[in-house]
């Protein structure tokens, strides 16, 4: 990373022992947790008292990642004279992702009903069943002739989604409250919340993400442009470019279709991806 100013900030002991304080604070609470996926801490790299700095960077890996996927970029940064907060995204800390990680729902007066439907059609019951049973090395993506085919399928059984999906995938729909609920904004909020623990840290803040990291850090300094100086966002997840993709990831999301991450035994439902 580059910046534009060559004026190095010297924090005081002081203020990088609040800044600790208020990092490690977090991590107890990650640690004292009963569902606390492993691996997925927050962790720090801070410079010691007298070595001069240029900020101190935040950074935020990808979808059903953990911060250390970003370690060899945090490393560089760190040995250049920045101060490091590797930070997971919401809820990745924890698991199962059904509880903990963001995520988009049909409200239960829309999903009951459909649900129903679901199961009286064979096609489609059979296919909820085998995806849901199927462990982490059998599991296959599906490719987009098979998307199309689902999508299709529960639009022909269940009309009235395609206006629910389209709450979705509109900007500030006014539907999206009527149809569903969501934990979408954990993704900002939370940042906010790691944000706030640098307030004793002096000199810029800058993010950087990936994929969904790189959305939260683009969101996280439009919250706070007087704090966050520049940001670095690798691939950002803005949109699905491809649509028929995207209709499958909204549809079957709040119908709680599932898929596996690269993490051995580890599932999340599709409206998990909705969120993101």
């Amino acid at each position: 990373m580059t910046t534009n100013s060559d004026i190095l900030m010297n924090p005081t002991e002081e203020q990088i022992a609040k800044t600790k304080k208020a990092i490690e604070s977090y991590f107890l609470k990650w640690w004292a947790d009963p569902n606390k996926r492993e691996g997925a801490c927050p962790y720090y790299q801070i410079h010691e008292p007298g070595k001069p700095i240029r900020g101190t960077v935040m950074v935020f890996h990808g979808f059903a990642a953990k911060p250390k996927q970003m370690e060899i970029l945090a490393d560089y940064l760190f040995r250049n004279e920045f101060n490091i907060y590797q930070i997971p995204l919401a809820g990745h800390a924890f698991l199962p992702p059904d509880n903990c990680w963001p995520q988009i729902d049909l409200k239960p007066e829309y999903f009951e009903p459909l649900r129903e439907r679901v199961r009286k059609d064979q096609v489609l019951a059979d296919f909820f069943s085998n995806r849901s049973g199927n462990s982490l090395w059998q599991f296959q993506r599906l490719n987009k002739r098979q998307m199309l085919s689902l999508v299709t399928r529960i639009l022909k059984l269940a009309p009235s989604m395609g206006d629910m999906i389209l709450a979705i995938e509109r900007s500030n729909d006014p539907d999206f409250n009527r149809y569903f609920t969501s934990s979408h904004m954990n993704y900002l909020h939370d940042a906010q919340q790691r944000l706030a623990e640098l307030d004793a840290m002096p000199g810029p803040i800058y993010t950087v993400g990936l994929s969904v990291g790189g959305a939260v850090a683009l969101g996280l300094a439009a919250s706070r442009p007087d704090r966050i100086k520049k940001v670095v966002a690798y691939a950002p997840l803005l949109e699905v470019e491809d649509e028929i993709r995207e209709r499958y990831i909204n549809l079957t999301g709040p119908l709680d279709l599932r898929e596996f991450s690269w993490e051995q035994n580890v599932s999340f439902p599709v409206g998990c991806l909705t969120a993101a």
